[in-house]
């Protein structure tokens, strides 16, 4: 790292990728557990690589500098963090001269295997803001998610059953895909399409997580937090709260309808349901205390989508969702007869596109939040 980038660092706040030290102690049990506990918790957290910097103040941000011989021993470091953190996480550790005085970096890389976890003790733990803190289980779920070792769509449902299912969305589903369901088949369907399983301790057919979410009218009763709720602050005609439900493609619709009633007639009214579309299309699932929020003001439309951008990078190209609900993606676009999906991967720019000219589109991926956000003018003259 050369020095523009470290001082650049060192002017940041503490955050979910940076931690500031005054210095590090290997030499102690302690200070093991410590240093461990730290990498764990970066690495754990979203936006890339991270960073542990040692001999600096962590709130003045005076620039102490350390004793390189005694405190950063890069052997010593990497054998800590390698033996007690489950995968390895990989690191690299620099040293770089500021005014005459050794300043130390760990560099904590993203290696594609979260969730990352301490082997003494199994805690996983994470940064949320400059706090380090220890996983939630809906953060656990993401990260196995994210990383493709396990899909939220398939779980099972335990407290789910067969007829929880619209059999009309199942039938149409196959039906665009060439199969025609009868009694015969149509256990064996459900249960390979990933809609249903067998639960093998009560021998009863149950639903999956995605089967409910996208057959299901009525799984809300399971998933509570599969809700849009429309917050109305712009139209004083209509009320100032709305909670739509059911299943991913009547809850659209349903949007769609009432943007359609609160939203003069010659807003762009599909800019907004791009926005919709994507959030019901992408966002993160495994958060269950968070739902979609659709917020109308004199100045703004807000649409807030929980789970923050799986790929930061392509925030101005799509919605950058690659790895996420890829099983939902495949059951609405065979669903959608409106064929809102075929062109996905380019919402950003068609919502750009109904503003040109006019007033900004503002797109922010909040860490601390952990949302995505997008933000529409609601005056376009």
């Amino acid at each position: 790292m050369n020095k523009k980038k470290l001082l650049s660092l060192i002017k940041q706040r503490e955050g979910t990728k940076l931690d500031f030290k005054l210095q590090i102690d290997i030499s102690s049990e302690s200070g093991k557990k410590e240093l461990a506990k730290d990498v764990c918790a970066i690495a754990n957290s979203r936006g890339g690589r991270g960073y542990l910097i040692i001999g600096i103040e962590d709130r003045t941000k005076r620039i102490i500098g350390i004793n390189k011989l005694k405190s950063l021993d890069e052997e010593k470091i990497q054998q800590v963090v390698s033996s007690r953190c489950e995968p390895p996480i990989p690191i690299t550790v620099e040293i770089v001269n500021i005014e005459g005085k050794d300043i130390g970096i760990i560099t904590i890389f993203d290696g594609g295997q979260k969730p990352y976890q301490i082997k003494e003790t199994g805690a996983f733990h994470i940064r949320r803001g400059s706090i380090t803190d220890i996983m939630r289980k809906s953060e656990l779920v993401a990260a196995f998610e994210e990383n493709q070792l396990m899909t939220v769509e398939t779980c099972q449902m335990i407290n789910s059953s067969a007829e929880f299912l619209n059999m009309d969305l199942v039938a149409r589903y196959f039906k665009n895909k060439g199969i025609i369901v009868n009694k015969e088949n149509e256990s064996f369907l459900l249960q390979s399409a990933g809609i249903t399983f067998l639960d093998k301790r009560t021998r009863k057919v149950r639903c999956t997580f995605g089967g409910l979410l996208v057959f299901s009218d009525n799984n809300s009763i399971c998933i509570p937090h599969n809700t849009i709720r429309i917050i109305n602050k712009y139209n004083d005609k209509y009320p100032k709260s709305k909670m739509i439900n059911g299943n991913l493609l009547s809850m659209i619709d349903i949007v769609e309808k009432e943007m359609y009633t609160l939203l003069p007639s010659k807003y762009p009214v599909y800019a907004v349901m791009e926005s919709v579309k994507n959030s019901v299309m992408y966002r993160e699932y495994s958060k269950i205390d968070k739902i979609i929020e659709i917020i109308l003001t004199k100045n703004s439309i807000i649409v807030i989508s929980p789970g923050q951008l799986v790929d930061r990078n392509n925030i101005f190209g799509d919605m950058g969702y690659s790895k996420r609900n890829m099983w939902i993606y495949d059951k609405l676009i065979s669903l959608d007869e409106g064929k809102r999906f075929i062109n996905d991967g380019n919402g950003i720019v068609r919502i750009k596109e109904a503003f040109k000219g006019k007033r900004k589109v503002r797109l922010i991926n909040s860490t601390l939040e952990d949302c995505f956000k997008v933000i529409l003018p609601m005056n376009t003259e």
